[in-house]
């Protein structure tokens, strides 16, 4: 799974072909470590069909601000470059694949 940082966000999700979902999290917050291992093996089954980025949001807090980021962990899934659908807090692997499989 991709860290992206501002710069290459416009590049890695506005620009993808096809679906993105942004993993806003922080290093200090509990439930995003929990949700890391989930959001790695999600990038390996949806290679080649979905992206799965993570942005940390104390390093890019232009992008936190920008999506109006209150807490983590927070996840936007990106369709053809805008905000497509959003979920917040720890969830189940099954879930997100449920939100995601709807934007292939």
């Amino acid at each position: 799974m991709k860290q992206v940082k501002s710069k290459e966000f416009q590049m890695e999700v506005l620009e993808s072909k096809i679906p993105v979902l942004v993993d806003f999290s922080a290093t200090w917050c509990g439930p995003c470590q929990m949700m890391g291992p989930v959001l790695e093996q999600m990038s390996a089954e949806y290679e080649g069909k979905a992206k799965i980025v993570k942005v940390d949001i104390d390093e890019s807090m232009d992008l936190a601000q920008k999506y109006q980021i209150m807490s983590v962990p927070n996840m936007i899934f990106f369709k053809d470059g805008a905000p497509a659908d959003a979920v917040v807090g720890a969830v189940p692997a099954a879930y997100l694949k449920e939100k995601l499989e709807k934007l292939l």
